[in-house]
């Protein structure tokens, strides 16, 4: 009914989208591919932020994404980072789904998995077209979190052989707590704790930044071996000198360059934007090519598009509806006259 609104919690939605790493990716790939056709539209993010409590902060996303999705909506995500001492996510999350036919509200998803994981299969997509992973490297996680957390999840469903992980979190105890957490959910991997980043920069050739960081704090990429790939996905972790020494990769280049980002600051610091190389769909159209050269050191540095929640939404959401998950709620007004349903059927 036109007047129903689904309410799809935390448990329906990680249920539905648990073990379908490679079909996320694919979703993440069609969302990139249809947004650089140009069948979105995708307003800035709006950032809420709170004078007294810097580090913390509510982001708006809303999207529309066409060709194949056909989905409009909005994420409200928070990232609150003292939440870790009450023993809670950093970050939680609602998506708001609308009708593209009636612009009515459709759905309200937990957002908080849907987030995680569609920057995790963002990460890994990234990391399959742009790093020739040797058989036995490990990869780096900088940053102990939920996002990390999906990330390893994601890269071992993208290479299918990676089993060894080196981490690092300036909270040693949460390094560990993750390192638990991780050779117990995932069968056959190990993880090595280091002491400090360049440590994982050194030995790891793939390295996730998902870190809380406001500033950069990784001055020196000089450590990194040579074909390096770092996914950036905190995007402000490394200085604007580093950046302009690497081939930079972003998933949208005027959404990334804004909101202090490294991308932002180089931006500032050359007057330009020609120091970015490509968007990840120009590779995966085959616009570009992976990478500038073998040797180099390639970061990715993806602002987070909200195409990709919306994407990913509608495939929860439509997953719920076959499975009849959720609940219904007549939450709107009384919807519209016969003859007007009669006129939206026939659409």
């Amino acid at each position: 009914m036109l007047n129903d609104l689904l309410l799809i919690g935390e448990s329906a939605v990680s249920s539905i989208l648990a073990g379908r790493e490679s079909e996320l990716m694919d979703t993440v790939r069609a969302a990139y591919e249809t947004h650089a056709r140009g069948l979105s539209s995708l307003t800035h993010s709006t950032f809420l932020r709170f004078p007294e409590a810097p580090g913390n902060r509510i982001i708006a996303l809303p999207a529309y994404l066409g060709g194949e999705f056909e989905v409009a909506g909005i994420k409200w995500i928070s990232s609150f980072p003292g939440n870790h001492d009450l023993g809670m996510e950093r970050a939680s999350a609602v998506v708001i789904l609308n009708s593209t036919l009636t612009g009515r509200p459709t759905a309200i998803l937990e957002g908080g998995v849907i987030s995680a994981k569609r920057t995790a299969a963002s990460a890994a997509l990234a990391a399959r077209h742009l790093h020739d992973l040797k058989e036995g490297a490990p990869a780096g996680l900088i940053g102990c979190g939920l996002i990390n957390f999906e990330i390893m999840r994601f890269l071992r469903a993208a290479f299918p052989g990676l089993k060894d992980f080196v981490v690092f979190d300036l909270d040693a105890a949460r390094a560990a707590r993750f390192r638990d957490r991780c050779q117990e959910e995932f069968v056959g991997v190990n993880v090595a704790v280091v002491d400090e980043t360049k440590d994982v920069l050194r030995r790891a050739p793939l390295v996730s930044l998902a870190t809380t960081a406001l500033k950069p704090h990784i001055e020196d990429l000089s450590e990194c071996a040579p074909g390096s790939t770092i996914l950036h996905v905190s995007l402000r972790d490394i200085t604007a000198e580093a950046i302009l020494g690497c081939d930079n990769v972003t998933d949208d280049i005027d959404h990334a360059c804004r909101a202090e980002t490294s991308l932002h600051l180089a931006e500032r610091r050359t007057g330009g934007r020609g120091f970015i190389r490509c968007t990840l769909a120009d590779i995966l159209l085959g616009h570009a090519p992976a990478r500038r050269e073998a040797g180099g050191v390639a970061v990715f540095s993806p602002f987070g598009l909200g195409v990709l929640d919306v994407a990913v939404a509608k495939l929860v959401y439509d997953a719920a509806r076959e499975q009849g998950v959720g609940v219904v709620d007549s939450f709107l007004p009384a919807a519209v006259t016969p003859t007007a349903l009669r006129a939206l059927e026939s659409r």
